[in-house]
């Protein structure tokens, strides 16, 4: 397992980890989208957040996608801070949490299935440790609304960054 370090104005140390993905490696098959394809979401392991975690998000985005605006895999927040570590499939089944549409329009995660000659496109696995319970967010929050939430109150994020070409 590697871990990436994100160390910006937010971040504390905090790490994320994985058994399945690998910063700047192809995502393998199981966690991808499309024919044949298993579409699980990656182990995850963190480590690190702040004393005052009361919980996480976890977010994953393709800002390659060609959309003019990137595409969300997968929100989840309010995962308890007692929980430092998802398995490999855990969408959809996580205690406590609450996981949003993705842009598939499915709830839970939606793993890459980039458009053929695209190129390569990158997935931000992004780790959020915030300073409450629960954000206060409403029925069906836009992606725009959520990244907004996360950003104006996270105490620490860390960062796995994936990539995947589809031939």
């Amino acid at each position: 397992m590697r871990a990436i370090h994100v160390l910006s104005e937010n971040s504390v140390g905090m790490t994320l980890t994985s058994a399945d993905i690998f910063e700047g490696q192809p995502m393998a098959d199981p966690f991808t989208f499309g024919d044949g394809k298993q579409n699980l979401s990656p182990q995850l392991s963190w480590q690190g957040a702040p004393a005052d975690t009361k919980s996480y998000a976890i977010t994953v985005f393709d800002p390659d996608a060609p959309t003019g605006s990137g595409w969300w895999h997968w929100q989840v927040v309010n995962i308890p801070a007692s929980i430092t570590s998802l398995g490999r499939g855990a969408s959809g089944s996580i205690a406590g949490a609450r996981e949003l549409l993705n842009d598939y329009g499915s709830l839970g995660y939606g793993g890459a299935c980039p458009p053929a000659g695209h190129g390569m496109h990158r997935y931000h696995f992004t780790l959020w440790a915030l300073p409450v319970a629960s954000l206060d967010l409403p029925d069906n929050p836009s992606a725009a609304m959520v990244g907004f939430m996360l950003n104006a109150t996270a105490t620490a994020s860390a960062t796995l960054t994936a990539i995947y070409v589809q031939e």
